[in-house]
């Protein structure tokens, strides 16, 4: 065997990309030990695996595999070591030395057009080249490994800047050894102490701490009389609950695992542990909390599980794996054909992640759904706490509207105790009826005290009462449930139809009302045409004299409120004021009309009229000072 050393020089491509790499493209220097663990780890899978099928390789002893940390702070090296497959020199020139060998020219071009680091960064992750982020924090790299099979090793070494050595070394053990040759600690340049044991624990328990394999470091211990001993110490816990069959882990293990990553010290809602075989394997662990937390609807809240690739931990807060609507889902998703460098960017486009996405939406839609018809009390409480999220889907996800549908649990007239599903509705609702019938506002005592109600009370038709402010855009979003459309009852005309005796009677009544107000319809239509756009007869009340509906595609105030919050301007939609003919007041208004049209106090009756309208549907009052001022005024008169 040759004992010379052999240089070999980067080519000028792969230099500038190594510049890149090892100066500007990592934000997070850190990530170097999560790399070359994850590395070594895959050694010890596919010695493993080889071993079980390689019979030159069956006497080789694979009892105990494992990862070590050796720390020398005289040299300020730091090396990973494993007992792993190993390399042989070939493997070291095709796997190390040349960097992304397939697609380096295009990678480059592709960092060279992009505009910011982060950009770049996100482009490294295509190419599996994580191992040179060791560069960040070493000035050399010397890897030192011999392949399982082979009787002699091989060292490769370079400083990261033009060029690397090979050289063959006699006696070394099975696995492979990369020793860095530590920069000096500079807090400005993102370099911390990496030889420090506590900075070391901390990598491995966020980033490496459910690798199946043990990763172990000698620690200084010092006993109470000062005396010093070396203790070896696994650093990581390998407990990958997600790994291991559903029926092997104890509900306690469960809970423990959703507080470590939830900081939630109540038991989960629900629990979901699934594995996906296939063309993309995955395993995820899922929780539905039993709490909603503080900030579930603060503009800063962030949504998402955990994403590992092979028990590595990539990111907190995956968004490309949970859609906002769900982000109060806890857990963890381990995919196995990911790149470890896998950036936010790359998952957004990424066909496999929205395969992943989609079946893990389905199958927390489907948990709560058999809570539902399984567990009243706990889907209950689950829906008190996250309903007002969920419902969130009913406007971002079109695909699983029917599924969201049959989870909503609404307060309605039918019950003032309990809410009820819109299935349950349907299956109460009157001959004839074809429409669910619902009204918004800010609280259930004012939805159910408002005019709009009393002919749909007084014909016992349950009424949907909503309450949350995504209420107001989902109905308008969603066409129908069940074929039955939603319809606001403070919108559009009412028709409670179907035939009754006395319509004949009725209808010659409604016909005589819209002869008695001829004249005095249009005049308030003038009058309050500031305010209104028409003015008609009511078929909706029974005992108020009037209120505002809005017609059937019309912006509702509140919702007029919520994009105003939001900053966006609309036009101001002008509304209906309906009258009930058989009222006192309304009776009087049309009289005093019929004899003085021009009397100055009818257009104050029906400033009046229309504030009194305006309030009782919790509105808010276009000049309250006017509205104060005529209403004691009448007051004073009548008294």
């Amino acid at each position: 065997m040759a004992s010379s050393v052999e240089t070999m020089e980067f080519q000028a491509e792969t230099r500038q990309l190594l510049r890149l790499v090892i100066h500007s493209i990592y934000s997070n220097k850190d990530i170097f030990l999560r790399e070359l663990i994850s590395n070594a780890s895959d050694a010890l899978d596919k010695l493993r695996l080889e071993s079980l099928t390689d019979s030159g390789l069956s006497g080789l002893d694979t009892s105990d595999l494992h990862i070590a940390l050796e720390v020398d702070k005289e040299a300020r090296t730091l090396t990973v070591r494993d007992n792993g497959i190993g390399m042989s020199r070939d493997d070291l020139v095709e796997l190390i030395g040349t960097i992304a060998k397939s697609g380096t020219a295009d990678l480059l071009a592709k960092i060279k057009d992009s505009q910011d680091a982060a950009t770049a960064e996100n482009l490294i992750g295509q190419f599996g080249v994580g191992f040179y982020s060791a560069f960040m924090v070493a000035d050399t790299v010397t890897v030192r490994t011999r392949r399982a099979g082979t009787d002699s090793g091989t060292q490769w070494e370079s400083d990261g800047e033009g060029a690397y050595t090979l050289r063959p070394v006699e006696d070394l053990p099975v696995g492979t050894s990369v020793t860095l040759h530590l920069k000096p600690v500079d807090s400005e340049d993102g370099l911390a102490d990496y030889l420090s044991e506590s900075k070391i624990r901390q990598i491995v328990k966020q980033y490496s701490d459910f690798i199946r394999w043990p990763i172990r470091m000698a620690a200084e211990r010092t006993d109470a009389e000062g005396a010093t001993t070396r203790e070896v110490d696994t650093l990581n816990s390998m407990k990958a609950l997600w790994a291991r069959p559903r029926a092997e882990v104890a509900e306690s293990e469960y809970h423990e695992f959703y507080q470590q990553i939830s900081h939630d010290w109540q038991p989960p809602a629900e629990t979901i542990h699934m594995r996906a075989e296939g063309t993309f394997e995955y395993e995820a662990l899922l929780f539905v909390p039993s709490q909603a937390p503080f900030d579930l609807f603060s503009r800063e809240t962030r949504g998402g599980v955990q994403l590992y690739v092979k028990r590595v931990f990539i990111m907190d807060d995956c968004e490309a794996l949970m859609p906002d609507y769900l982000r109060f889902v806890k857990g963890v998703v381990d995919a196995h054909d990911l790149s470890l460098n896998v950036s936010r960017e790359i998952l957004q486009h990424d066909r496999q992640i929205r395969g992943v996405r989609r079946r893990l939406v389905k199958k927390v839609l489907g948990a709560v759904k058999d809570m539902q018809a399984k567990d009243a009390e706990r889907y209950a409480k689950v829906w008190a706490q996250f309903g007002r999220a969920l419902k969130e889907g009913l406007i971002e996800d079109p695909d699983n509207t029917e599924t969201l549908l049959e989870l909503v649990s609404a307060a309605s007239t039918h019950d003032p105790e309990k809410t009820t599903t819109l299935r349950e509705y349907v299956e109460r609702m009157k001959d004839g009826q074809d429409a669910i019938y619902y009204l918004t506002g800010e609280t259930r005592a004012m939805v159910e005290n408002s005019p709009h109600m009393e002919a749909f009370t007084a014909k016992g038709y349950e009424v949907l009462i909503l309450t949350d402010p995504v209420d107001e855009v989902w109905v308008d979003r969603v066409p129908a449930f069940d074929g039955h459309r939603f319809q606001s009852i403070a919108k559009g005309q009412v028709d409670l139809g179907g035939s009754t005796e006395g319509d004949e009677e009725k209808d010659a009544e409604k016909a005589r009302h819209e002869q008695d107000f001829a004249a005095l319809l249009p005049w308030l239509t003038t009058a309050l045409s500031e305010q209104v756009k028409e003015v008609r007869l009511s078929s909706r009340l029974t005992t108020s004299a009037a209120c505002i509906v809005g017609d059937a595609h019309d912006v509702t105030p509140t919702l007029e409120k919520m994009y105003r919050a939001m900053g966006q301007e609309l036009p101001p939609v002008k509304r209906i004021l309906e009258l009930n003919p058989a009222h006192p007041l309304i009776t009087a208004l049309r009289t005093a009309h019929e004899a003085d049209a021009n009397d100055p106090a009818l257009a104050e009756t029906a400033e009046l009229v229309y504030g009194s309208a305006l309030l009782a549907e919790g509105g808010e009052l276009p000049d309250p000072a006017r509205f104060t001022r005529l209403l004691t005024e009448r007051l004073t008169r009548a008294l």
